[in-house]
């Protein structure tokens, strides 16, 4: 569906990654880890007007055991919090039946597969490349190349360490229930579910011969990507993410990033607007709070008080603004 580093963004922008990642990987255990040394520098905003306030917490969808425990601004954001909103409602989340949802949103409405969307050239190289792994074209002949570029993306983070089950919504999610907090969703699963379907057939080839090209490349791009979040670089991350996602696939980047964004803000000044006290935590992939587009400037375009909490950064990098 993406190049490489727009590829990697998806971790940021796409909550139904975990349900693609138990899909691909049913039942896969985590490795065991240390704690890391420090938190993560968490990506958190507080959005508030003269009487009511929601957190805003910028996911990675797939971490790692050492990236716990979480950073005590989450923890007292969470506590504060009177329900906690994710993008996609926790019960449709944690459904077993989401991950076949998305095996069958993969497949080709109009009966083609593959071998017959693929260039000739394309299609060779990935065949040889699945041959020496000890697999065939047929075994992804009836999806479409964006979840092909997906499978490939959770299995190299797979073998990174990386799991759905330590993704920072997920664990939340589990928290939430614990805590019983209520919960929900921005919107659904099928949404999430027409926007990777929509993008265009051209740009998922693209990415697809790019991954093919360039195998060796995607686990330096995602570690990379991994440690902006964890330091928790807004500039860095948005170069890495973001830019990279507006510049080469600019229409996926709309579909992805924009339009939901646009989708989400009236629903979160309704949350503002709403019962005085209640405050929300609203927990979504990190690219949608990132930039001129994202949720964090639109909201301060709307005249809301906008203030980045982060104890363990500098004083600048919570004053400093967006990288244009």
């Amino acid at each position: 569906m993406l190049r490489l580093k727009t590829l990697c963004a998806l971790l940021l922008a796409l909550a139904g990654l975990g349900s693609v990642a138990l899909a691909v990987e049913q039942g896969a255990a985590a490795p065991p880890g240390a704690p890391a040394a420090s938190p993560p520098k968490p990506l958190l905003w507080k959005v508030s007007d003269a009487d009511n306030a929601i957190y805003l917490l910028g996911s990675f969808h797939l971490l790692k055991p050492e990236d716990y425990p979480l950073s005590p601004d989450i923890d007292a954001a969470f506590t504060e919090a009177s329900k906690v909103v994710f993008e996609v409602p926790p019960e449709q989340m944690l459904d077993p039946a989401t991950g076949q949802k998305f095996l069958a949103a993969a497949g080709y409405a109009d009966g083609r597969s593959l071998s017959q969307v693929l260039p000739a050239d394309l299609r060779e190289k990935f065949a040889r490349i699945l041959a020496q792994r000890g697999a065939t074209l047929a075994q992804f002949d009836g999806y479409e190349p964006w979840f092909v570029n997906l499978s490939l993306l959770i299995g190299v983070s797979q073998q990174m360490g990386f799991r759905a089950e330590q993704g920072l919504d997920q664990f939340l999610m589990q928290q939430a229930l614990a805590a019983k907090k209520p919960t929900a969703g921005l919107e659904t699963i099928d949404d999430q579910l027409r926007v990777l379907d929509a993008s265009p057939m051209e740009e998922q080839i693209a990415g697809l011969r790019e991954f093919l090209d360039k195998p060796l490349e995607m686990p330096g791009k995602l570690a990379e990507l991994h440690g902006a979040w964890r330091e928790g670089d807004v500039a860095r991350l948005d170069a890495l993410s973001r830019e990279e996602m507006r510049g080469k696939t600019p229409q996926t980047y709309r579909l992805v990033n924009v339009e939901r964004n646009d989708a989400w803000l009236p629903q979160l000044q309704r949350m503002l607007d709403g019962v005085a006290g209640e405050q929300a935590l609203v927990v979504v992939g990190a690219l949608h709070l990132l930039g001129e587009d994202g949720l964090v400037e639109k909201l301060r375009g709307k005249g809301y008080a906008v203030e980045r909490i982060c104890s363990a950064c500098a004083p600048a990098a919570n004053d400093a603004q967006f990288a244009r």
